[in-house]
This record gives C-alpha cells, structure tokens and sequence, in this order.
C-alpha cells in the first residue's frame, strides 16, 4: 500500500511538473491564454478617445490570429468607463477580482487612470502604456508602472518654444481641463515660457461638464492671447475654436496630441481645426513604415468593426502596447509578472510606430530613464480636408 501511494503520488508530481502549469501559473495565465485588462471611454465627451481601446483589441486579435504568442492567446478585457473615474475603479475591480487579469494596457485618461493606479500597484498587477502623458506616472516611479505615451509637459514645452521661436508669439495662453491632465500642460508651458522671459497671459480651467464656452473665450480675448494651447477633451477644444470664430476672436491655436488626429478634429470641427499645431506621438497614418503599413492591413483591415476609422486615436491603442507584446515575446513561456517586468526593464531603443522606447531597471533617482519610455514628440499643422503637414522632426525635448 505505501509503494501504491508513492507512485500515485510520483505520478501526480510529474503530471504537475510536466503539463499541469496552469494549476501554479500566474493569475490570468493558463498553458493557452492571457487575461489582459483596458478600460476606455466609448460614450461621453471623450468618446473620440474610445477608439483607443478598439485599437488595442485589433493588435490582439491580429496577434491571436497568428498563433498568440509562446502558444497562448492575448484574451483582452475592456469596458466603457465613460471618462468617469469612478467607473473605472469599478470596471477594473469587477474584472480583476471576478476574472483575474494578468496586467493591464493602456486605458484612456489622467483622472480614471488615477483613481486605480494604488489599486494595481498595491495588489503588484503590471500596468503598461497608460494613455496618458503623465507626470504622475513617473513621480514616484513605480516597478509595475511603464509609461509609453510621451509627457503632456514636454508637449507643452515643444509648443511653446515652436510658438515663441518659429511663430514669434509673445502672449500665449491656455485653456485646460480642471484635472491633472490639464495642469500638467500648464506647467510645462510656464516652465518653457519663463526661459524666454515670458509667463501665461492667461490660465482658464475647463470642466468636464462645462457647454457654454463663451465665458471661456471671453476671458482668452480679454487677455489679448495671440496664440491660445488647448489641453480639454476633443469635444471641448471644438467648442472653443467654434465660439472664438464666432466671437471673432482667432488666435493661433496649439494643441496637445489628444487632439492631434486632424482627420476627426477637421470633421467634428466642420473645418474649423485648419491650420492647428499640435504635437504628436505616432508616425502619421499614411506614414511608409513597415509596421505601420502591417497594423493597417492586418490588425485594422481585418478586425475592425465596420465604420471604424483608421486614424491616430485608433493606432494609439496599438503603439501604447508594443513594448507590452515585446516583453511577453521575450518572456517565452515563462510568464509572470516578476519575469515580464525584468524583460520590459531590459528594452532599449525599441522603434515601433510611435517614439523610441527605452527603460532600465527601477532607479528612484532617475524616474524618467527608468519608467518613461517615450521622450520623443514631433509637431504638425492641420491642413484643409485633415491633412498633416510636418513641422518638426522626432526630437526629444529637455525634462524637467
């Protein structure tokens, strides 16, 4: 009887040891799939940004459909969280204590990505490519934490040293969203603007909930801005270019990438957008490279829904997630979070659709070298019909 119990026992060893893995794997990770969670907004005023997630799923699904990777399938997880924080603190809870996900990509927003940033951390659940340019992300550093989307301060400061230098403007001004997305352009522009001996002629914050932007405008007219940057939500920035026409008030408008995909602004705008500079993240959506001529044909082509457009927002949920994918291939099969975060500290240089991304392991010294990936922008210029004009090379712009 004990030698009919060792064997059964050496027999359950070797099932284990050789073929059981899931039954010891990381959570969200069987011997065929990985959970991955994102959350975005497909309803609501930042709705256009919703596209972001589609495009994630797109990469996954173009991903699965040649074999996964390592023999496991990308299961992605997303939920509308309507911009509302609150939202997603809940979608991400219900998801991560209901199904369990390995890690979490991207997920659309300053605020909603603040008020579930503790949660993951705390809990040691990767979260990688927020889309988001922020500070946040970085100060502290934190080991799960690998920001991609380039610094909504150093997209302030390339805007206005453009603005100051090339366009010769002297009183600029800003409109931004009243949360920390908006105060992050805010503080690079008077950070850039103070070396120049210059200072915001003026700061108006927008709400979420704001409509009416003739306040707003009055205020920006009153304070005589000759070049206005624009750090609110698609619908907002539209509004406000639409009621300074009306109100004959026509600064040169600067806007953050948020609102760099100059096909829908041109739309929504009713082609008001022309001649808007922006900075930007991705190469441009007719760009010649490889990769991006691949994501068009296959993950786009292929797997988006029928009406979805091919444009910036809907590639950024793909570019957000390339150094994630990256380090699950260098994983091999042997995930776990421990191990994908090593792999994703050992990247360097990695050129795919959107800036280089580099990290290195965690230094709380050197936050922006050990966890911000991209700290490259470029600078366009809407032309008639949505058309990009290139302003600017790739240029990595001095932080802090």
């Amino acid at each position: 009887m004990k030698k009919r119990g060792f064997l059964v026992l050496l027999s359950v060893l070797f099932i284990v040891l050789g073929f059981g893995f899931s039954a010891i794997a990381e959570e969200g990770v069987t011997d065929t799939e990985i959970h991955i969670g994102q959350w975005g907004p497909q309803t609501g005023p930042a709705a256009p940004w919703g596209s972001v997630a589609r495009g994630t799923d797109g990469l996954f699904k173009m991903i699965n459909a040649d074999g996964g990777i390592h023999g496991r399938k990308l299961i992605h997880h997303m939920f509308d969280d309507g911009y509302n924080p609150a939202k997603t603190k809940a979608g991400v809870k219900q998801l991560q204590e209901g199904i369990g996900m390995f890690a979490w990509v991207s997920g659309v927003g300053t605020s909603p990505g603040l008020a579930v940033e503790s949660y993951l951390m705390d809990r040691k659940i990767p979260w990688i490519g927020p889309s988001a340019g922020s500070l946040n992300w970085i100060t502290p550093p934190q080991k799960y934490l690998f920001a991609v989307y380039p610094l909504y301060y150093i997209e302030a400061k390339a805007l206005c040293e453009y603005a100051v230098k090339k366009m010769g403007k002297k009183r600029i001004a800003i409109a931004y969203q009243n949360d920390d997305y908006g105060k992050n352009g805010v503080k690079g522009a008077a950070i850039e603007l103070a070396k120049h001996g210059l200072k915001l002629v003026a700061e108006i914050p927008v709400e979420m909930a704001d409509t009416d932007m003739k306040p707003h405008v009055m205020l920006l007219k009153k304070a005589k801005a000759d070049a206005v940057l624009l750090w609110v939500t698609p619908t907002h920035a539209v509004r406000i270019v639409g009621t300074s026409k009306a109100m004959q008030f026509a600064p040169q408008w600067l806007s953050t990438s948020t609102c760099s995909d100059f096909p829908l602004m041109y739309k929504i705008s009713k082609g008001l957008w022309q001649g808007v500079v922006a900075a930007t993240f991705g190469e441009l959506p007719d760009s010649d490279n490889a990769l991006m001529q691949k994501y068009k044909k296959d993950a786009y082509g292929k797997f988006a829904a029928k009406g979805e457009r091919w444009g910036l927002f809907y590639y950024a949920g793909i570019l957000f997630a390339e150094p994630f994918v990256e380090g699950l291939k260098r994983c091999g099969r042997d995930l776990t979070r421990e191990r994908l975060v090593k792999e994703i500290e050992g990247i360097r240089n990695l050129r795919g659709i959107g800036p280089k991304i580099s990290y290195k392991p965690l230094d709380l010294n050197d936050p922006y070298g050990s966890r911000q990936g991209g700290k490259e922008t470029f600078l366009v210029q809407c032309l008639e019909g949505g058309k990009y004009k290139k302003l600017t090379d790739w240029m990595e712009v001095e932080y802090p």
